[in-house]
């Protein structure tokens, strides 16, 4: 019987430490999801695993917010075109007398007529739709920041959740085990009935947290193939780390972020515009010049020849005469619209460190959260672990001390993931002035732009992203 009791202990030591130890935290996993019939570009083949580069390229090429940005940019480049272009002249019939009566009078032409646009307002008016166009310019590089951003806090979070089910594939397979070394016990009389029933609760427990991780994993990936452009995208492994996403340059991110953000630019992109409004109102009252020419022909009866007159030619000059309206109203009204876009410059900077702020709070945060649990907790974790397991090896310790120990270091490898993900989440959303909704269509050049709004970053964070 001892020698029995001995090999079973042995046995279960033996698997327990090979299966913990076999099989680091961040091995890859082989998910997959199934695919319906259809055209096969809407079904992208699978692949081996996917790294974050390559998802951001697929983003770039099927986003179609991207496409809606480029079309903005055509879009201003013809407004800006049509603003710069001459008025069409005007030709037309004209007729007097044209019964001529008892003297046979009567003239009849054609004539055209062409306005000269004066004081330079064409180009002021291809000036202020330049300024639009740069704006749609800098929406663009805004929405190509915004898709990139948002692709890699989708591929931050299913990396997080590709460890997860990892970790807790892991445990289920050694609570398995504990629960076939606690049958083995029991059969031997060397354990009670509520061991047993303790380890396959155990057991349960942890199949319900893999199952779990697998829907979170699931879900995650489908918003990421969503963000990509792809929806049919297959489920891969990924290949990153999640140590490399936390990065903040701490003593210049908030000074980049009110002077480097494209938020702030296309800010400062509307003062220059309205500035360009208010050039061209101020022009306005400069008067076109009317310009009329034509050739009639008159068949009134010469007093000296007595014969038709003939051909005649005419010319008229004009100009509007700016006694009322001298266009006082609008330049009020774009005065007041300049003073408008220079508050909002800085309405965006503080808006910025309004939001920034609980982002900032939470790296700081989950940065030290990482810190301690690789630095202190889980080193003494997995000692105090091995220490138990030794230890019953050597019929020291009892054998639930071990299950306890196991659940605890596993529960804190859970607990690592999920601050390593808040740390890169973070440090992503600063690092990309708070842009992350990469499906928020680009709001376009001749509306007024709200830069900022609050919205859900992964894991519960505060961002920011434009309003419509």
């Amino acid at each position: 019987m001892a020698n029995r009791r001995s090999q079973i202990l042995a046995g279960g030591v033996v698997i327990l430490a090979l299966l913990y130890f076999a099989a680091p935290r961040a091995a890859a996993q082989q998910p997959g999801i199934s695919q319906s019939a259809g055209d096969p570009a809407a079904h992208p083949p699978a692949v081996a695993s996917y790294t974050l580069e390559d998802l951001k390229q697929m983003a770039l090429a099927h986003n179609p917010t991207l496409a809606q940005a480029q079309a903005e940019i055509q879009s201003s480049e013809g407004r800006k075109l049509q603003s710069g272009l001459y008025p069409n002249p005007t030709a037309g019939y004209i007729g007097e007398q044209i019964r001529g009566g008892a003297e046979r009078g009567g003239e009849q032409g054609f004539f055209v007529q062409q306005d000269i646009v004066l004081g330079g307002k064409l180009g002021l008016n291809r000036k202020i739709f330049e300024r639009e166009r740069q704006q749609a310019l800098a929406e663009s590089a805004e929405q190509r920041l915004r898709v990139t951003t948002a692709v890699q806090l989708y591929f931050l979070r299913a990396l997080a959740t590709q460890e997860t089910v990892g970790v807790r594939r892991h445990l289920v397979q050694l609570a398995n085990e504990a629960v076939k070394t606690s049958r083995q016990l029991f059969n031997v009389g060397e354990a009670d009935r509520p061991d047993v029933l303790e380890a396959e609760v155990q057991a349960q427990q942890a199949q319900l947290a893999l199952s779990a991780a697998e829907q979170d994993q699931q879900g995650i990936w489908q918003a990421l193939a969503a963000t990509v452009g792809l929806p049919n995208l297959p489920m891969a492994p990924l290949a990153g780390n999640l140590e490399t996403f936390g990065s903040l340059d701490r003593a210049t991110w908030l000074a980049r972020m009110l002077e480097d953000s494209p938020a702030v630019k296309i800010a400062e992109l509307g003062v220059q515009k309205a500035e360009a409004v208010l050039a061209r109102a101020r022009r306005e009252p400069i008067p076109n010049l009317e310009l009329r020419a034509g050739i009639e022909q008159n068949r009134e009866l010469s007093e000296f020849s007595g014969k038709p007159i003939g051909l005649e030619g005419f010319a008229t000059v004009g100009v509007q005469i700016p006694l009322f309206d001298r266009n006082q109203g609008n330049i009020e009204a774009a005065r007041a619209r300049l003073d408008r876009a220079r508050s909002e410059v800085e309405r965006v900077r503080l808006v910025l460190r309004e939001r920034a702020a609980p982002v900032f709070q939470n790296y700081a945060t989950a940065l030290d959260a990482v810190t301690r649990y690789q630095n202190q907790i889980l080193p003494r974790a997995r000692e105090a672990y091995q220490m138990y397991l030794k230890n019953y090896q050597e019929m020291a310790a009892a054998y639930p001390q071990v299950l306890i120990a196991q659940r605890t270091l596993f529960q804190l490898e859970d607990a690592d993931i999920v601050a390593l993900e808040n740390l890169g989440a973070s440090a992503i959303a600063l690092n990309s002035f708070l842009l992350t909704d990469g499906l928020e269509a680009p709001t376009p050049a001749d509306r007024i732009n709200h830069p900022v709004r609050e919205i859900d970053l992964p894991s519960g964070m505060a961002g920011t992203t434009r309003q419509e």
